[in-house]
């Protein structure tokens, strides 16, 4: 437990979280709604401070990045809770529930990141946000040892603490869940302008990418689709790198997994109005959707299968090598 910032005491004893945009208001002994930060003694403290739940080497393809060092390892990590309570949640044993957790330094993960070889650490499995001081101090350390720092989050932040984190954060992918606030507030419990605000604000200082998850029935339309891809490519810009992510039933959500031909329909959509698109947790007739193209001329620069990462299209200076357009990537695969 770590007294954690941007804790507002109250007159009358209760103390207001202005981490993220709910600015819940908490009682002596109580949490706010990510279960991860509460009141202790009239302080605001956090819960899940150095209590990692989840460690693993991944690869960096699997945040996704698909620009970001591809080919690389990186030590992922996540604390329990979330800021959001989406119906659908994939991974809601973690951000919805308590779990055993291992108390770990930022010195030790720093530490387990170089003896991997990994190119840095990634704040990901839960929302990394909600443990908004853990990462700040981990992301500092690993900034002074030469490591690269990525939040994969939902980006509902508050613009002041996120402003204070990104110097020290150099790519991110955020999941937009929908174009429509109305979705926002039935089904995750949030709100999309905070979103939008964080995206744009990080499009502006660090690598950016975004995934889109097409839940079935709920943001798999073609209207919808239409509209959230015009936004990315009027508001970030058209070389943003865009991830459709098939969805599967979880947690409160029974529909059925998004079906194939509305994953297709959604990339080609996506094709017409971005340079980068790709699709997660399915495969595409003839590989669409994994590899990486010039978006200049077609040829092939990435060529992916699963996380196996080889990059055959890019010159040192990562430009394509048939007609020379520059490509928005961070690094090159260290494979052949």
């Amino acid at each position: 437990m770590r007294e954690a910032l941007f804790g507002k005491p109250l007159a009358d004893g209760r103390v207001q979280c202005r981490l993220c945009p709910h600015e819940c208001v908490i009682a002596e002994g109580k949490r706010g709604r990510c279960n991860a930060r509460g009141v202790r003694d009239g302080h605001l403290v956090s819960l899940v401070y150095g209590q990692v739940a989840a460690l693993n080497v991944d690869p960096i393809e699997k945040k996704p990045l698909y620009h970001f060092y591809p080919g690389s390892a990186i030590l992922s990590l996540g604390t329990q809770g979330c800021n959001f309570s989406c119906a659908f949640c994939q991974n809601w044993q973690l951000s919805q529930t308590e779990v055993p957790s291992r108390e770990t330094t930022p010195e030790q993960l720093v530490e387990m990141a170089q003896a991997h070889g990994s190119v840095g650490l990634a704040y990901t499995y839960s929302e990394p946000i909600v443990a908004y001081e853990f990462v700040k101090d981990c992301a500092a350390l690993a900034c002074e040892m030469d490591l690269k720092n990525v939040l994969v989050t939902n980006g509902f932040i508050e613009q002041e603490p996120l402003a204070e984190l990104l110097p020290l954060i150099q790519a991110a992918n955020v999941d937009l869940k929908s174009i429509r606030d109305d979705f926002y507030r039935r089904v995750c419990g949030g709100r999309l302008a905070p979103v939008q605000e964080t995206l744009q604000m990080m499009k502006n200082v660090i690598h950016l990418e975004v995934t889109h998850l097409l839940v079935t029935g709920e943001t798999d339309s073609e209207e919808d689709v239409q509209e959230l891809v015009s936004w990315v490519s009027e508001a970030l810009g058209k070389d943003t790198p865009l991830h459709l992510s098939r969805y599967f039933p979880q947690y409160r959500f029974d529909a059925e997994a998004t079906p194939a031909n509305s994953l297709e329909r959604a990339f080609a959509c996506a094709k017409e109005q971005l340079d980068y698109v790709y699709v997660g947790n399915a495969t595409l007739d003839g590989g669409q959707g994994s590899n990486t193209m010039c978006p200049a001329c077609g040829a092939g620069l990435i060529e992916r299968e699963g996380y196996r990462t080889r990059t055959r299209g890019l010159s040192a200076e990562g430009s394509c090598k048939v007609c020379g357009h520059q490509v928005v990537i961070t690094s090159q695969s260290p494979l052949p």
